[in-house]
């Protein structure tokens, strides 16, 4: 097994570390006290190709594959998690969802908007009823000659402000549970659709998140992907990959945190001589690194599963529950190391650990994870194959 980056690879990931480290980093401090969303970071990314790296090369993107996304992804999210988040949510969950399951009319129309930055993107499924039982939604799509109407609610929808589009999952079969769901390309300027303020969060301030409120709001026959009840497949195609993308942020902001850790240790001094040498805290960072390279080759792991088109349930949720849960903890710890200092604003590790916290609960909860983990372990031991 060969795990080095392909050149290619390795180019896209120096371009964005240079670009992260000069565009995206020194806005992230700013970005959490304002809780501003950064328009003119997302207008560069767009002019590199980024926000249409899973789009292909004939509606106007890069063609990337799900680990040059990872690769890109840690990097951004070693800059700033919020900017990681959006960009996750517009180049994920909408650009490569829509991209992997629209007809061909629909992705001539939409993507290269979408790949460009024109448009920034985002997919509508969470509401107040349903968050980890996604297959409880109880939005509905009622189809009224070549339209359908949809009356419903949504909430902890990233980038539903700043948003021309998301991809909208409904009920449109009230009486056939799981499989009466379907996915629709709702534009944000169609009557009927309105957003609700973001919400004030605890962290990953500057990607904004709000809820979406649907009151008759008419969206083409021709918006529907796939066809009608068809959006469970969708669902669960689509979640091994926003997993595993999900997993590569957790990378990025462990990443952070060590890196910021490491240096601090090396710097501060205590007794005459520098708090590294002290066994505990380099013991903390010894652990950190351990978990951080783990987290990582789980995440390529799952990546290139993803890529093969195998599925892949089992080692999208090791990566997702992994590198989150390890990220929150390298935050935990660097704010340790840093002591008195670490929790004060000035030095950063504190919003990292704010940021992190969501790691866990977005994307399916850890908990969920471990279900999943766990069902995929007996189905394998039923004679289920393993990737």
């Amino acid at each position: 097994m060969d795990f080095r980056l392909s050149e290619e690879q390795r180019e896209m990931q120096a371009m964005v570390r240079r670009f992260a480290q000069t565009e995206i980093a020194p806005l992230a401090r700013q970005l959490d006290e304002e809780e501003r969303f950064p328009a003119e970071t997302f207008h560069k990314m767009g002019e590199l190709g980024l926000l249409g790296l899973l789009v292909p090369e004939e509606y106007g993107g890069v063609g990337g594959d799900v680990l040059t996304m990872c690769v890109v992804t840690e990097e951004i999210a070693y800059a700033c998690s919020s900017t990681a988040l959006s960009f996750l949510a517009h180049a994920t969950l909408c650009c490569h969802n829509l991209a992997c399951n629209g007809s061909h009319e629909q992705k001539a129309k939409y993507l290269p908007d979408l790949a460009s930055g024109k448009v920034l993107g985002g997919i509508a499924m969470t509401e107040p009823g349903a968050g980890s039982d996604a297959l409880g939604l109880q939005t509905s799509a009622v189809r009224v000659g070549d339209e359908y109407v949809l009356n419903g609610s949504k909430t902890f929808i990233t980038n539903a402000s700043v948003a021309g589009e998301l991809l909208v999952y409904a009920r449109t079969d009230k009486d056939a549970g799981p499989r009466g769901l379907s996915q629709f390309i709702v534009e944000m300027d169609t009557p009927g659709v309105s957003v609700g303020k973001p919400f004030k969060k605890m962290g990953m301030r500057g990607s904004p998140t709000s809820e979406v409120f649907f009151e008759d709001c008419r969206v083409p026959a021709a918006n529907l992907v796939q066809g009608e009840n068809q959006a469970l497949g969708i669902l669960l195609g689509g979640l091994d990959v926003e997993r595993t993308v999900g997993a590569a942020m957790g990378v990025g902001g462990g990443r952070a945190a060590l890196d910021r850790s490491l240096k601090y240790a090396q710097e501060r001094t205590q007794f005459g001589q520098p708090i590294i040498m002290f066994e505990m805290v380099a013991e903390k960072l010894a652990d950190m690194a351990m978990n951080i390279e783990a987290a990582r080759l789980l995440t390529q792991k799952a990546a290139v599963l993803c890529d093969a088109g195998v599925r892949c349930s089992a080692e999208a949720s090791y990566a997702k529950l992994f590198a989150t849960e390890s990220c929150q903890k390298a935050c935990n710890d660097a704010i340790q190391i840093f002591g008195g200092y670490g929790y004060m604003q000035e030095y950063e590790v504190e919003r990292m650990l704010r940021d992190a916290r969501v790691g866990t609960i977005g994307g399916g909860t850890s908990e969920i994870q471990r279900l999943i983990i766990v069902k995929e372990l007996v189905k394998r031991s039923m004679g289920g194959t393993q990737p």
